[in-house]
């Protein structure tokens, strides 16, 4: 019998009589085999070759051999698929599962023009680094960073995502803004320290619909959270309304928002809005006899105990005109819970309880969403020194999530990960072990047979070539 050789071997504890031993010599294995949906669905969509079309290329094209087409999507799947730094694609650009993913032609790199090369079809974290460093103004003539993302084509991109995903205009459409914080540990350009949540960040701006991303603005954190709003509003609503001209849009945001520069532009451009109010004392004075009633009955069932009042409120100074103000008077375990909204909704569409519980409450999904990329995709991996290098980041983590979003939203409704998030979707859909075969004629990937949910990853998979179809394959 022939005997292994046991130099990389691995010893771990025995079973019975049994040594248990393990080595990484398994060859072109995969732990990502459920990518394939990934890259079915940036086929069908367009996702990750529509974001590729938004980045310059200087480079002579008879010295390259990855296009910035496959630089994009090696960059997107990885991040989607749990692989956050640079650094990783050293070892990542040897895997023939991703190359085929990425659409490289030679998914086993035994065609690459030098020798080193040969075995490793994918880019290096040098040639991935180089696309995330390039100054704009110095591209053309620089001698490694030639790739330029353009920002306004970024921006378009995610907006046209949008629109695409929908085969009919919807009637109405709630677009939510948030910001939140994006922690950095280093020098980086743009580092501000910010009093509130106690430490040196970023405060990027998101805009929401549903679950479809608008934006990921990432900003400086000594500015006022609605700072830069209105402009991206103006934007992204003018694109909207080119393609839909008829839908009704809706904004809804938390107290950061409610300033009058925004309000007053979307009551001068057709704009309902609905956010949350800072609560003072006038405020407060206002909601007095609803707030008694609360607690009283508090104190009789030990229950929360809420109630609303509906009225028009001003403000001495910031505000310039009378706006429709939603107090909710609550009494908890703690006490007085006061809280506000404004709007421009009327009393007859929406009552007072139904504007704050169904309608404003709703834009917490928002905040899920933005858990999602922080958490699930790394959005918050801004290292790099400068900011339109850190910006570049964040948007390959929003493209990751538009297409685990897609994903989502064409192949996963009526299953039981329908409402799943993007690292559960990883677990139980992407991380398959795979033994990867590449032939003259075909790309084998032979799932791992005890993978447990097989019925249900064929369904999915019919799902997308059904959203999709057809599907050059």
């Amino acid at each position: 019998m022939h005997t292994e050789c046991i130099g990389e071997q691995l010893s771990f504890q025995g079973l019975e009589q049994r040594r248990v031993v393990a080595d990484f010599s398994a060859g072109a294995v995969t732990s990502d085999g459920g990518g394939l949906l990934l890259r079915e669905v940036a086929q069908g969509s367009r996702i990750v070759g529509r974001f590729a079309a938004c980045f310059e290329d200087h480079r002579d094209p008879e010295a390259i051999e990855h296009t910035v087409a496959e630089l994009v999507a090696q960059r997107v799947h990885a991040v989607a698929l749990g692989y956050e730094d640079v650094n990783d694609h050293d070892e990542l650009r040897r895997d023939p599962l991703l190359a085929t993913l990425v659409g490289k032609a030679d998914p086993a790199g035994e065609r690459r023009r030098r020798a080193r090369d040969r075995g490793k079809p994918l880019a290096g974290k040098s040639t991935i680094n180089r696309l995330e460093l390039a100054d704009p103004e110095r591209a053309a003539g620089h001698r490694y960073h030639r790739i330029v993302c353009d920002p306004e084509a970024v921006d378009q991109f995610f907006v046209t995502a949008f629109l695409d995903s929908h085969t009919r205009p919807p009637t109405t459409i709630v677009l939510d803004l948030d910001a939140t914080d994006d922690p950095v540990h280093g020098g980086q350009e743009g580092r501000f320290f910010h009093a509130y949540y106690g430490g040196y960040c970023y405060m990027p701006l998101y805009i929401f619909a549903g679950d479809h991303l608008l934006l990921a603005r990432l900003r400086p954190s000594n500015i006022d959270a609605a700072a830069g709003a209105v402009e991206e509003l103006d934007r992204i609503i003018g694109q909207i309304r080119a393609r839909w001209p008829q839908v009704r849009i809706i904004v809804r945001g938390d107290s950061g928002f409610a300033r009058n520069e925004l309000m007053t532009w979307c009551e001068d451009h057709h704009v309902d809005y609905v956010l949350g109010l800072a609560k003072n004392a006038r405020l407060c004075a206002a909601i007095q006899r609803q707030l008694g009633k609360s607690q009283r009955r508090y104190h009789q069932t030990k229950k929360a105990s809420r109630r609303y009042r509906d009225f028009h409120y001003r403000t001495r100074s910031s505000w310039d005109r009378t706006r429709r103000v939603v107090g909710k008077a609550e009494y908890l375990a703690k006490g007085p819970n006061p809280r506000f909204v404004v709007t421009s909704l009327s009393s007859s569409e929406y009552g007072a309880q139904a504007l704050y519980e169904e309608l404003y409450c709703a834009r917490g999904d928002m905040e899920n969403r933005i858990k999602e990329q922080q958490l699930d995709l790394f959005a918050d991996r801004t290292s790099t020194s400068w900011m339109r290098s850190n910006q570049l980041r964040l948007w390959f983590s929003s493209v990751a999530y538009v297409l685990l979003s897609a994903l989502r939203r064409v192949a996963l409704q009526g299953t039981e990960l329908a409402h799943a998030q993007c690292a559960t979707i990883r677990n139980k859909l992407l991380k398959i072990g795979a033994l990867v075969s590449v032939t003259v004629r075909r790309v084998w990937i032979r799932f791992a047979s005890g993978y447990p949910y097989k019925a249900l990853f064929a369904e999915i998979l019919a799902n997308v070539r059904r959203a999709y179809a057809p599907i050059r394959v």
